[in-house]
């Protein structure tokens, strides 16, 4: 199965670096997602941010916090696939690099997209369960 398959009428949140961590808190809750892509345009990405490096960013910095921006807390290398990367593969990327939210991007390298850990672990489940039918079918029959 590739990725296009996940993004299908998915479409992506994007928040800019110089907004502010009340304006990310609140557009993660408003959008109910653990990611944003940073981005000026909403195809170029800046940067990724999430509830995680929230959260990493408060210890010892609470006092400076509420002048924090997003381009102080996001990540600005960002792991990309595209719509042709196969989801055991995108499966096996996010494990060993421990990322939980990967962009789509086009042949431009243009955002069109993100996938979760979330929407490659339910998409390997269903693998699974045709792939379990299928033999239980067979054997059956």
């Amino acid at each position: 199965m590739k990725v296009s398959a996940l993004i299908s009428g998915k479409r992506v949140e994007t928040i800019s670096s110089s907004a502010t961590l009340h304006d990310l808190v609140n557009s993660l809750n408003v959008h109910h997602v653990g990611a944003l892509v940073v981005s000026p345009d909403g195809k170029k990405i800046d940067g990724i941010v999430s509830e995680r490096d929230v959260v990493r960013a408060m210890p010892g910095k609470l006092d400076e916090i509420t002048h924090m921006r997003v381009g102080d807390l996001m990540t600005a290398e960002v792991i990309t696939c595209s719509p042709e990367t196969s989801v055991a593969e995108l499966m096996t990327v996010m494990t060993e690099r421990r990322v939980r939210h990967v962009p789509v991007v086009d042949e431009s390298g243009n955002l069109i997209s993100i996938v979760s850990i979330g929407d490659v672990v339910k998409a390997h489940i269903n693998e699974l369960d045709v792939e379990r039918k299928a033999l239980s079918d067979y054997v059956n029959s």
